[in-house]
């Protein structure tokens, strides 16, 4: 552990701090600083997309807007509660977790939640790449290739360097993102505004009660529980004084608020023109050009970079700090180097030379989710059941109190993604055709609730009411001690 304060970061200097546990020193601001990063990360006009997507479960206006609205805060809840943990043991998720986990048994956690965040900042780049080169397109350079190699080195540009740079260049950064994204966004929504039908919105006919579950939970699963595994990398560096409740307030509302307006403005146009949401199955972003005004299309163009390389810069900061929980002996910055490269090969391999990439690269990090809904189970209960701050010397050794491997724990998180993947259905890849192997009693792979993503909530619970019942002996008497 390292608590010089020459580590400790500032915006223009690279952050030496890792897995470190952050110096008294160095704790400072108040929950309310929450509320800019993670409103940057998630004002993305991709959450537009997302009102398509929940309408094609078949849902009227009003179950629309409620799965979307109840899906995006709930989810988004989760973070807030396992941010929490940041500022009581002013450490990284992935090395807080060592606490349910234990010290070796979390490098499995810690390698999953590498996987998952490498491949959302590999999704988001590839498609601010695409947003980019549309827009171009659209302005009249027929020159496709060079477009989006221009819109590839914007977004990695911007984002790699804030990444790399750490916490304070993050938090820098992601201000001027959500004042720009946020100030374009509503000319855009000002703009499109007149596309909109009520007519057409309250005409939509109701779905049923399987169909609007399939649409909460799928909405969870792409905001909230995309996050969880870095809920914590933010708040760890605030006072242990600050307020719980603050904590959670504004992590919640940073990240939901942007998510609910985007998901329902999206609503309001996909309901009003079902060919816009064909559209926006094709190319979630550069079908939303359609409806604009030409004037328009570079400020639409820079809000569809930043907004996703807001996102990307919050997820290349996690992974790296994910790469060093696995055990990996490096610095932070080099870790967020080796995840930017990947990233960088990643895009380029699914802009240059895949025809069929994203459909089953998504249902990977959909079969992954499972697995994330298990273990923020786990780690929701621990903040119920933890009642004073972390041993932080315990939580580099696995010799301490935490100890080496919490079977208990890894097993909740085995059974939950077992029981999961049974109740869900995975249509992205041929690959995943294994799943689904639980919902015979709810009619097959084939009926009503197929597409309802059960296994997510079943995840999550077994997680969660799992690690409570049984992990509360061993909490006790990890806190017993002096």
């Amino acid at each position: 552990m390292s608590s010089a304060a020459a580590d400790a970061p500032t915006a223009t200097r690279v952050e030496n701090v890792g897995l470190d546990v952050i110096a008294e020193s160095d704790r400072k601001g108040r929950p309310s600083d929450l509320f800019m990063p993670w409103f940057a990360a998630n004002i993305s006009v991709l959450g537009l997309s997302w009102g398509a997507w929940v309408l094609g479960f078949g849902l009227s206006f009003w179950q629309a807007v409620v799965a979307g609205t109840v899906g995006v805060v709930l989810s988004f809840f989760l973070c807030g509660v396992i941010a929490v943990l940041g500022k009581r043991g002013s450490a990284p998720t992935l090395a807080l977790s060592r606490a349910a986990f234990g010290y070796n048994g979390n490098r499995l956690s810690a390698a999953l939640s590498w996987i998952l965040t490498v491949g959302w900042e590999t999704v988001l780049c590839v498609s601010a790449t695409l947003a980019s080169a549309t827009v171009l397109q659209a302005l009249g350079w027929h020159n496709q290739v060079g477009a989006q190699i221009l819109g590839f080195l914007l977004t990695v540009g911007l984002a790699a360097s804030a990444g790399i740079l750490g916490f304070e260049a993050i938090m820098r950064v992601q201000t001027w993102i959500t004042w720009a994204t946020g100030i374009l966004t509503v000319v855009y929504l000002i703009l499109v505004a007149p596309q909109i039908s009520l007519r057409a919105l309250l005409a939509l006919p109701s779905g049923g009660m399987a169909a609007f579950v399939g649409a909460l939970v799928m909405v969870a699963t792409g905001f909230g529980l995309g996050w969880v595994n870095a809920a914590a990398d933010y708040s760890r560096y605030l006072p242990r004084k600050a307020s719980t409740a603050g904590v959670i307030g504004w992590t919640t509302l940073g990240s939901a608020l942007p998510c609910v307006i985007l998901v329902f403005f999206g609503i309001l146009l996909v309901g009003s023109d079902a060919a816009l949401g064909q559209a926006i199955n094709a190319d979630p972003i550069g079908a939303l050009t359609t409806i604009l005004p030409a004037w328009f299309l570079v400020p639409f163009a820079i809000v569809a970079i930043l907004g996703l390389a807001g996102g990307i810069i919050m997820d290349l900061y996690s992974s790296g700090l994910s790469l060093l929980a696995t055990g990996l002996p490096v610095r932070r910055h080099v870790a967020t180097s080796i995840d930017a490269t990947i990233m960088t090969v990643g895009t380029i391999a699914v802009i240059f030379g895949a025809d069929d990439f994203l459909g089953p690269f998504q249902g990977f990090l959909t079969t992954l989710g499972v697995i994330i809904a298990a273990w923020a189970g786990v780690m929701v209960a621990e903040v119920v059941l933890r009642r004073r701050d972390y041993d932080e010397e315990a939580l580099f050794t696995p010799d301490g109190v935490y100890g080496s491997v919490n079977w208990e724990a890894i097993g909740l998180v085995t059974a939950g993604s077992i029981v999961g993947w049974g109740l869900v259905v995975n249509s992205a890849a041929s690959w995943l055709s294994w799943q689904g192997y639980l919902l015979g009693p709810l009619g097959g792979r084939e009926g009503t609730w197929s597409g309802a993503n059960l296994g997510v909530l079943a995840a999550l619970l077994i997680g969660l009411i799992g690690h409570l019942a049984l992990g509360w002996g061993r909490v006790a008497r990890q806190e017993a001690r002096p």
